[in-house]
């Protein structure tokens, strides 16, 4: 199944430049269950309350605000926080090589597949071949939509895969568990015991085909609503169109800008000073309008028609 590319850069290790793109390489599958309202069948929607209060905030009302300890917070500006992001290099900055086993499964987070652009193929087999000689993988930096990540660069056949991974800090330690050592004697097995234990992994030992899996509730979910909706117990459910925002609308009206542009000069040429304080507010509307867009987490403004079991 073809996939667009959702980022493209480089990868750099030394002073070798990879020109790659970047490509999902999952896909969620879930069952989506939908809030409706049992008496019309409406779409439930979301609200923004204040949780002591219980009323509904207008979206003007919130700000961001980190908790630093109980109860208490900081609150950060649009501003404080766009300074705050990290620079956009559009670089996969390889930092060091280790080895493939060295990495524990529990930092894997998600993967991409990279793909090579503007006649990069040769390079890009170049490293991918070398790693996978050589049993390493490339731990790097990359940023993907201002966001920061630490990454992995895998061989995995034809491909290269860029696995985000957890920062250290986001890993919990083992020290908490009550896990028997591997060198303890109490719980060391007996040697007919690990003998037989053996012949139990070889005899399940079979290939990797994750194909021979299903997700069994989803499967039975779908079945189910199969099975009620040629029964003729579905529901048409209208969910009505809803306007987004002006503020969080990040289409440019050029036709509106250009004329207003027009009114403001008036024929005439704005003095410097005057020009500067007309900027101002451009500028914190600008900004106000990706602090809207990267806050907002609303569900699709106009969705299908849905059936219902």
């Amino acid at each position: 199944m073809a996939t667009r590319t959702i980022w493209k850069g480089a990868i750099s290790f030394g002073l070798v430049h990879v020109p790659v793109g970047l490509h999902t390489a999952t896909t969620e599958s879930g069952v989506d269950f939908d809030w409706l309202d049992k008496r019309t069948m409406d779409p439930v929607g979301y609200k923004r309350i204040n949780k002591r209060t219980g009323k509904e905030i207008d979206r003007d009302n919130i700000v961001k605000g980190v908790e630093y300890q109980d109860g208490k917070y900081v609150v950060l500006s649009a501003d404080e926080i766009e300074q705050a992001y990290p620079r956009t290099t559009q670089t996969i900055e390889i930092d060091r090589f280790v080895d493939a086993a060295a990495v524990p499964f529990v930092f894997l987070e998600r993967p991409y597949y990279l793909a090579p652009l503007n006649k990069g193929h040769k390079v890009y087999a170049l490293l991918r071949d070398t790693l996978a000689k050589s049993g390493k993988i490339g731990i790097a930096r990359v940023v993907i939509n201002t966001k920061q990540h630490l990454a992995a660069l895998i061989p995995a056949g034809d491909a290269l895969v860029l696995n985000l991974l957890r920062w250290g800090d986001e890993v919990k330690a083992m020290d908490d568990l009550d896990l028997p050592a591997q060198d303890a004697k109490r719980y060391a097995p007996s040697a007919n015991e690990l003998k037989m234990a053996k012949m139990l992994v070889e005899d399940m030992t079979g290939e990797w085909q994750p194909e021979a899996f299903r997700d069994e509730f989803k499967h039975a979910v779908m079945s189910l609503v199969e099975k009620k909706a040629k029964a003729g117990k579905a529901k048409t459910v209208f969910e009505p169109e809803e306007e987004a925002p002006a503020y969080a609308d990040n289409v440019i009206d050029l036709t509106e800008l250009l004329q207003r542009s027009l009114t403001g000069r008036g024929g005439t040429r704005k003095p410097a000073a005057a020009r500067k304080a007309a900027k101002a507010p451009a500028k914190t509307a600008k900004r106000a309008g990706r602090k809207a867009t990267r806050t907002t987490a609303t569900k699709p403004a106009a969705k299908k028609t849905r059936k219902a079991a």
